[in-house]
């Protein structure tokens, strides 16, 4: 067991009960035969995983599973059972081991919600986005923040005792005001995690339409940078430390699952349009539903959108825009021990750059974003591509 090394599993459920206005993720509304359908797929995916001369039981020890969409509360427990069983069956799960269900207000009851627990489900991840009403009209959201509360204090008295809140800024028509009070509201509540994430208005979406690329109802540039701040000062004195750009959790609850991805741990990813990454090959799941469904009628061989080896420079730029994402940073020796390379060699200019620029700090075996290089994120990563 000790030799093994970490696998993160995502397992992705594709069905919603509406698509909200801002969502550009794959997933809509199925009626049960489809879902049933789908599940059915799912097992017999789970069942003959790809990359076969991979022995996973003997290599990889599960160290989390993260069940996104979509809106996977809107499975049963025993659908959710089920694709449990099936991974414990084809997996060495740890006893340790994280597992996450992304969940909606309207759709996670009672019962499903012990199910999920009883299934091995150990932490929730709810979508609440805000808590006004108004705002959670112009997302498009199925619920409202009286039904949010209600499943919060559900999953409380169910038993769940790690539980990330999901929040959203610079939506339309939202004010300082409004998000400070969704944040306070958040807060009062004492969940272990909250995500906060500024809204991206995508094209392909309903929003897109309705707003184009910066539309007049949003708000300006300086109450959303405003926003970004408040977020981290009241969640600071609140107790919750930023590990991530968007990511909050009291001690000890940081999103274990969300960590691997920006570590570089292998993960493999189920269901439609799942991407996965075991030792340097990347491959994803077909994005199209007929192809991924035919698929399980026959001896499973899911098609693929891509399947690819990483080039070792695609691997080391992985590495930095991952794991600058984490306030912590990177270390220069794993970068050296993972690459055979000195990072000082290979990103001489940029790190030299970016640190007299006050963008990134360098101490000792460390390097990681300024607070003010967190700000302008994602010009500092771009230093990175190869």
């Amino acid at each position: 067991m000790d030799n093994k090394k970490k696998l993160g599993i995502y397992v992705h459920i594709p069905f919603c009960i509406r698509k909200c206005l801002y969502c550009d993720f794959l997933s809509d509304a199925a009626d049960i035969n489809v879902r049933k359908q789908y599940i059915e797929a799912l097992i017999n995916e789970i069942c003959s995983c790809p990359l076969k001369d991979i022995d996973y039981k003997s290599q990889y020890s599960v160290d989390t599973i993260f069940f996104g969409g979509g809106t996977p509360s809107v499975l049963e427990a025993d659908q959710i059972e089920e694709i449990m069983k099936a991974l414990a069956f084809r997996f060495d799960i740890s006893k340790t081991s994280e597992i996450t269900i992304e969940c909606n207000p309207g759709t996670a009851t009672k019962k499903k919600l012990e199910g999920y627990k009883k299934a091995g489900i150990n932490r929730l991840s709810i979508g609440l986005q805000s808590a006004n009403d108004e705002e959670l009209k112009t997302l498009g959201r199925i619920h409202d923040y009286a039904q949010f509360l209600e499943t919060y204090e559900t999953a409380r008295q169910v038993g769940f005792d790690n539980i990330n809140i999901d929040l959203m800024s610079a939506i339309p028509g939202q004010s300082l005001a409004s998000y400070k009070d969704t944040l306070l509201k958040v807060i009062s509540l004492k969940p272990e995690h909250i995500s906060s994430y500024s809204l991206i208005i995508e094209e392909g979406t309903p929003f897109y339409d309705m707003y184009g690329d910066n539309g007049p109802d949003e708000p300006d540039e300086d109450t959303e940078r405003e926003m970004y701040y408040m977020t981290e000062r009241l969640l600071n004195e609140a107790g919750y430390h930023r590990y991530e750009i968007s990511n909050y959790s009291l001690d000890g609850y940081e999103c274990r699952h969300n960590s691997s991805y920006w570590t570089g741990t292998d993960y493999i990813g189920l269901g439609i349009g799942a991407a996965s990454l075991i030792d340097g090959v990347r491959y994803s799941n077909t994005s199209d539903m007929y192809s991924y469904m035919k698929a399980s009628s026959k001896a499973f061989e899911i098609p693929t959108d891509e399947y690819r080896n990483l080039s070792a420079n695609e691997r080391m730029e992985e590495f930095m825009f991952l794991g600058l994402r984490m306030i912590k940073g990177i270390s220069a020796k794993e970068f050296k021990e993972r690459f055979c390379r000195d990072i000082y060699e290979v990103y001489a200019k940029p790190l030299e750059k970016l640190s007299k620029d006050g963008l990134i700090a360098i101490e000792g075996d460390n390097i990681r974003l300024t607070p003010h290089g967190i700000d302008v994120s994602n010009t500092v990563l771009a230093n990175f591509l190869l």
